[in-house]
């Protein structure tokens, strides 16, 4: 019996010890040696996740960065230049100074509530509304109010605003890492410089429809008429499909192109308030003619 049990342990034990070897060969076989720069290169980042650079997160993120030795094509949006110059310096590369950028809503607030041709009652996700709804007032392009990309921000810089029903993005906060816009089955959201001063023009539609159609759902639609490109100096303006829009590359914020929109889809943010014309100055009355008094008579 005593000789049965040394004999399964002596078996056992050579088992387990062949297993060892295959399993310490295999682990060399396909070790994976990580780059301790990887690690420097992500504790620079702001660890936010949020997929605005492309990648599945910070981590994959810097070891792109790693892998290329270069930031060529690569941009963390939260952390923006600051910590672009610091991976640069870990990385002992080169950095191009970006433009800031900033997410706008392609929209108009003030139309969305008007002309409601319907209320949607189903589940509150616009990827799930733009399969089976239109939308309130019947634009097929314009947004759906549900609130997906407040879902996927995660600074706090977009809200719905409750009387339009429309998202509104807080420039302060918002560091253009696109998830709203991603997010945004419409395509309603997009980045943008920010410009000089904040200052940025774009057309606030993407209705595609032709005019007289999409001036049906709302009164502020691009018709597609063009005198917003035949006007600007800088040809910053094309239209397709019914459709103008402003490469904010181009643009040099001469509003020209805002004025000239007959029904004003074109928007202008951040600029001053026009100064008030002085009232001219009302002519004087000229004063009434002097009347003689009359002759006091005599009695004789």
């Amino acid at each position: 019996m005593t000789q049965q049990i040394l004999i399964a342990v002596i078996v056992l034990g050579a088992i387990g010890a062949f297993f060892a070897v295959v399993l310490y060969f295999v682990a060399q076989k396909f070790k994976v040696v990580e780059d301790p720069l990887i690690d420097e290169v992500a504790e620079v980042l702001p660890g936010a996740n949020c997929g605005g650079c492309g990648k599945a997160g910070c981590r994959a993120f810097a070891e792109a960065c790693v892998a290329q030795h270069s930031l060529e094509g690569l941009r963390c949006a939260p952390g923006g230049d600051a910590v672009a110059a610091k991976i640069a310096e870990l990385l002992g590369c080169a950095v191009e100074q970006g433009e800031p950028q900033v997410a706008v809503v392609r929209c108009h607030p003030a139309n969305c509530g008007e002309n409601r041709r319907s209320n949607y009652d189903g589940l509150r996700s616009c990827a799930f509304a733009a399969t089976v709804y239109t939308g309130e007032n019947g634009c097929p392009f314009g947004c759906l109010g549900c609130g997906d990309c407040v879902a996927a921000c995660q600074f706090d810089a977009i809200h719905m605003d409750a009387e339009t029903g429309t998202p509104v993005v807080d420039e302060d906060k918002c560091t253009a890492c696109g998830a709203c816009a991603k997010a945004c089955p419409r395509r309603v959201i997009e980045l943008r410089n920010k410009g000089n001063k904040g200052r940025r023009v774009f057309v606030r539609c993407i209705n595609k429809e032709k005019g007289a159609v999409a001036m049906k759902t709302c009164k502020n639609a691009c018709i597609g008429c063009g005198k917003c490109a035949k006007v600007c100096p800088f040809e910053a303006i094309t239209v397709t499909d019914n459709l103008a829009y402003i490469d904010f590359t181009k643009c040099k914020a001469c509003r020209k192109c805002v004025t000239e929109c007959p029904v004003h889809a074109i928007t202008d943010v951040n600029f001053p308030a026009p100064a008030k014309k002085p009232e001219a100055p009302k002519p004087a009355e000229a004063p009434a003619p002097a009347t003689e008094a009359p002759a006091a008579q005599s009695n004789s």
